[in-house]
Parts: structure tokens; sequence; C-alpha cells
């Protein structure tokens, strides 16, 4: 297992056949067919209770108005609020993405009373979350979704989806959630929709580029929610990566299948 680039060029003389990296993203690693005739895995799946979680902290925050609803000074009014709070009950959760993480995230959205349709490249295959409706394309996603939550992976095929045209189809005041990577959002169409309130909020915890440089319009847009790339951290995050890494070890030794193999021709 290892974290950097570098090593990739030394493969073949190295007679390595298996790779892990640590984490779920594969795209600090391109071109993955440097890895051809080596088994590449991921630790798929590792962060994807805390992402997920993040994910439904950033909704509510969202929806009940926090921190905006926090008090310095005595309100005009006790009981009540200067303007009604949202709720996740009854809104739609459209989800990009339906793996690891983004089942992970509907998972937990359900209980709490939310519509969660997902886009996923594969439409064909059932849904791995029952409840979860499943669409064929991004313009069936984009107008029924109140969040509106990126969970795909970063390919080729992924970058800048959500670009002008994807922006001028979703529901007017929608909040958008990016925990997947920066570019697969064209953030000059981003802050257009922000700017327009066709886009209500955006809570971004991936950027394009990280990090994000100083002075850069995503730190002062007053709809935009930026943390630096944390949600994955949870209390024994790094460990669950390396027991992640020592399983594999294990099915490795005994010749057994490996978990989290990586499709080098699909990039993820």
């Amino acid at each position: 297992m290892f974290g950097g680039s570098g090593v990739i060029e030394q493969l073949d003389d190295l007679g390595v056949s298996w790779v892990q990296l640590p984490g779920t993203g594969v795209d600090a690693f391109r071109p993955l067919d440097r890895f051809a005739g080596v088994t590449l895995t991921c630790a798929r799946g590792t962060s994807a209770t805390a992402i997920s979680e993040f994910v439904l902290a950033s909704m509510l925050m969202f929806e009940k108005r926090l921190t905006d609803v926090w008090l310095h000074e005595p309100p005009e009014r006790w009981n009540l609020p200067a303007s009604t709070l949202g709720t996740l009950h009854g809104r739609t959760l459209g989800l990009i993405g339906l793996g690891g993480i983004g089942s992970a995230i509907a998972t937990r959205a359900l209980p709490f009373g939310m519509r969660v349709v997902a886009f996923r490249r594969h439409a064909d295959q059932p849904s791995p979350v029952a409840g979860v409706d499943v669409v064929a394309s991004l313009d069936e996603l984009l107008p029924v979704a109140d969040h509106l939550v990126v969970a795909a992976p970063a390919t080729s095929a992924t970058a800048h989806l959500l670009d002008s045209r994807a922006f001028s189809l979703v529901k007017p005041g929608v909040h958008l959630v990016n925990i997947a990577r920066g570019t697969l959002i064209d953030q000059d169409a981003l802050r257009a929709a922000l700017d327009d309130g066709r886009v209500a909020c955006a809570s971004l915890d991936v950027a394009d580029p990280e990090p994000v440089p100083a002075g850069h319009w995503l730190y002062e847009h007053p709809g935009v929610r930026l943390t630096a790339h944390i949600s994955w951290s949870m209390p024994g995050g790094f460990e669950n990566i390396s027991g992640y890494f020592l399983d594999n070890l294990g099915r490795y030794l005994a010749g057994e299948p490996l978990e989290g193999v990586v499709d080098i021709d699909e990039g993820y």
C-alpha cells in the first residue's frame, strides 16, 4: 500500500503484482494504464459512514438554517422564527452516484422520510438500497432534486458533469452538496447559478483546485459553505484503512479475490 504516484513508474522493475491505494478515489494516480498487468485496489467504503453523516449534517444545516438561527443577542420574539424552518421529510434527495458512499447516504436519508432518486451509469442494475428510485439520465434527476449530492468518481466521463446546461435544469433553490471531487462541477457555471439563485446553497467539501488558493471566490460567496476535504474524518478513520489493507492482504496470501478492485478501463 502506498500514497505516492512516484512509485508507479518502478512497478515493472519491482515485479509488483498488487497495489493497494489508501483511499477511495484513484484520480490522483492517473494515468491508470500504468497499472496494466497489476491488480489495483482501493479502500472502497472505508469512509462511507463518515461522509454520509457529513452529507446528512449539511442537508439538515440547510433546512434548519443553522447557523443563522443561533442567537447572539435577545431576539425580537421567542418561540417564533423569523421564517419557517425547513425539513428533510418529504424532500427529494438526488444522488449522482450510487456506489458505497451514495448507498450509505441513501440508507441514512430514507428514515428521515426523504424520497431518494439516484442517477448511476449502469441504470439497468437494481439499487443496492431498497426504496431508491434509479433513473437512467441526469436530465431526469436534476429537475426533481431538492438536495443534489455528488457522489460519483472523478473520471474523464464525469469531468464537469454539472455544467451550465445541467444547472439550467435543476430545481430552482436546490441545495448542492459535493463530497466527490471538485472536477465534477464547472465552478464558473456554479457561480452563475448561485448568483441568480437557481442554486440556493452549495456545500462543498471538495473543489478544483485543492487546496483552494487565497482570495478565491469560494471563500467569499455567501451561498457557499466550503470545507477542506474533511468529510471522511471520524474516530478510527486511519485504522479503518489499515484494517481494509490487512483484510485484503489475508485474501492475497490465501489466493482469494480481493476487495475494492479498480477497473482501469472504467477509471474507478
